[in-house]
């Protein structure tokens, strides 16, 4: 009998055990393999070399995000005073402050698809109605920020302006983190800066950059798919929200392991405790988790996934924006038929994504 709700919950909890030797081996071997490359991309080899560091300087600190997303849900190194001037240290550094990011992951976590408009963490969403009813600005301004290159500039967009800079701007005291990640972030490009400029191209902006549009994309399509579903406020479920409105992506082991394991997203919203290095796991061992929708980093997936746009309240799906004009002139067609002719009219929807 397949487990729902609660019961699937109690479940997942036998996988939300800590093997803390294996996460400091996942620690230690990450930020030594992250020191090392920044060695390479910083040193008088070929350029060719330097720049091959630098990219997998930037994939290697998307895994090293993704074991201090884990320390901050308290999933692993919980307790460590080590582990928490690494991981506070790191979210510093690459303008994440631990307070800010803590808050607003929480929320998402907590609401995850739960309603429309500007999530706290979350990429905004709108129902197609509510965006044909919109203002010009308002319309533009959500066209901006569900645009692709809001996500390839996350440097800029999520992490320099949303998460750290327009937080210590809103509140300095209470936010006195983000200003902490502001002069660690800029102080240290100074600094490399006098060094080198190749030090700093390659060994500092380059990887954030990298690693920046990488997360700041993965966290778009893992609530930003084909196929994802959603229930709003009452009907919402934390579980459903779980299964239902986060995707796994699926990729080589490679990029699984650049990336923490974070493409069962699914497994990590259903029990955010668990390990990424147990969501494999949790996955294989619980039948309710083995045939999730799914989403990949296939240059066509990845177009699927950005085109998204709209929520269709009625087919219960993601628009384009092209089909959500498409059916609200079906719609408006049908009413002036219906209003002319007295005929119930069927809509004809025009819909792809459906």
């Amino acid at each position: 009998m397949e487990r729902t709700g609660k019961e699937l919950l109690i479940a997942s909890r036998k996988f939300a055990v800590e093997q803390r030797a294996i996460s400091w081996w996942h620690l230690w071997t990450t930020l030594i393999a992250w020191i090392a490359l920044i060695a390479v991309a910083c040193s008088s080899l070929p350029v060719f070399i330097c720049i091959g560091a630098s990219v997998l300087t930037g994939l290697v600190m998307v895994r090293m995000f993704i074991i201090y997303h884990d320390y901050m849900h308290s999933a692993i190194l919980r307790d460590s005073a080590v582990a928490k001037f690494l991981m506070h240290g790191f979210g510093l550094l690459i303008l994440s402050p631990p307070s800010i990011w803590k808050h607003s992951h929480d929320d998402h976590h907590k609401n995850n698809c739960k309603s429309y408009g500007a999530e706290l963490g979350s990429f905004p969403i709108m129902t197609a109605q509510a965006y044909a009813d919109s203002s010009f600005w308002g319309r533009l301004g959500y066209r901006i920020v569900r645009n692709p290159i809001i996500i390839l500039f996350g440097y800029i967009t999520s992490f320099f302006w949303s998460t750290t800079l327009s937080q210590f701007l809103r509140h300095p005291i209470r936010n006195y983190d983000a200003g902490l990640s502001l002069l660690l972030h800029f102080g240290i490009m100074v600094l490399i800066g006098f060094y080198s400029v190749q030090a700093l191209l390659l060994g500092f902006l380059m990887p954030v950059f990298i690693a920046s549009a990488i997360g700041t994309y993965l966290f778009y399509a893992q609530h930003n798919f084909p196929g994802m579903k959603r229930k709003d406020s009452p009907e919402w479920d934390y579980v459903y929200a779980a299964i239902r409105s986060s995707s796994f992506m699926k990729m080589n082991p490679v990029m699984h392991w650049f990336t923490g394991n974070i493409g069962y997203h699914h497994v990590h919203h259903l029990n955010a405790k668990i390990p990424f290095y147990r969501l494999p796991e949790a996955m294989a061992g619980l039948s309710e988790l083995q045939t999730p929708t799914s989403t990949s980093l296939s240059p066509i997936d990845i177009y699927r996934c950005l085109r998204l746009k709209l929520w269709d309240p009625v087919d219960e799906c993601l628009l384009t924006f092209r089909e959500a004009k498409r059916l609200s002139k079906s719609k408006a067609s049908n009413l002036s038929i219906g209003n002319n002719m007295s005929l119930d009219y069927p809509t004809g929807r025009p819909v792809e994504s459906c």
